[in-house]
C-alpha cells in the first residue's frame, strides 16, 4: 500500500484505540506516533538507500558505479525491506521497547498493522512482504497490486467513509 494510505489507516486504528482508552480511562496514545510507525516500514526501507545514493551522486560517484559495480540502492532497499516488513522483527523490538520504558509503547502497533496491510497488497513480482522472515521466506502468494487503480480508487473510497464517519461519530458525541 502507499505511504500515505498507510499513515492514514494507522491514524484511523489509533484514534479508534484512544476512543476505547479513554472509556476505560488510561492513557492516550500519540496518532503522530503511531503514523510515524506506520510509514517506518518503507522509510526505513526506502529512504536509507535513496539518501545513500544522492550522497554518492555528490560526491562524484557515477550512476554507473552505483548500479553496476555496487548494486545500486534497490540492492540494499532489499535488505532493509527484510527487516521492516518482518512481524518476527516488529515482535523482537516491541518486546525490547517494552522492557526497556517497562509498559507497552502502543505507538509501535502502527508498524505492525502496515506489516498486516501490506501482506495481502503486495503480489510476488513486487516487493512480497517477508512477514515471517528471517523464520521463513514464505510469501503470500495472492497479493493484489496496491498499485492497481481499481485497488486505490476502492482503498481510498473506503477510508472517505471511514474518516466521514469517525468526524460525524465525533460531531454527534460532542454534542452530548
Amino acid at each position: 500500500m502507499d505511504i500515505f494510505a498507510h499513515a492514514i489507516w494507522t491514524s484511523i486504528a489509533a484514534k479508534e484505540l484512544n476512543e476505547k482508552r479513554l472509556k476505560e480511562k488510561r492513557n492516550r496514545i500519540s496518532i503522530y506516533w503511531s503514523a510515524f510507525w506506520g510509514i517506518f516500514p518503507d522509510l526505513f526501507a526506502f529512504s536509507i538507500p535513496f539518501a545513500l545514493f544522492i550522497a554518492g551522486l555528490q560526491n562524484g560517484v557515477s550512476f554507473k558505479i552505483q548500479f553496476h559495480e555496487h548494486g545500486g540502492p534497490g540492492e540494499l532497499a532489499n535488505i532493509l525491506y527484510h527487516y521492516s516488513h518482518s512481524l518476527v522483527i516488529f515482535a523482537l523490538v516491541f518486546v525490547l521497547v517494552w522492557l526497556y520504558y517497562k509498559r507497552p509503547r502502543l505507538e509501535l502497533l502502527g508498524w505492525m498493522l502496515h506489516i498486516l496491510i501490506d501482506i495481502p497488497t503486495h503480489s510476488l513480482k513486487f516487493y512480497p512482504t517477508p512477514f515471517l522472515w528471517p523464520i521463513s521466506n514464505y510469501h503470500f502468494p495472492y497479493g493484489v497490486p496496491w498499485s492497481e487503480p481499481w485497488f486505490m480508487l476502492i482503498n481510498y473510497s473506503v477510508l472517505l467513509c471511514v474518516l466521514t464517519l469517525t468526524i460525524y461519530r465525533n460531531r454527534i458525541s460532542a454534542k452530548f
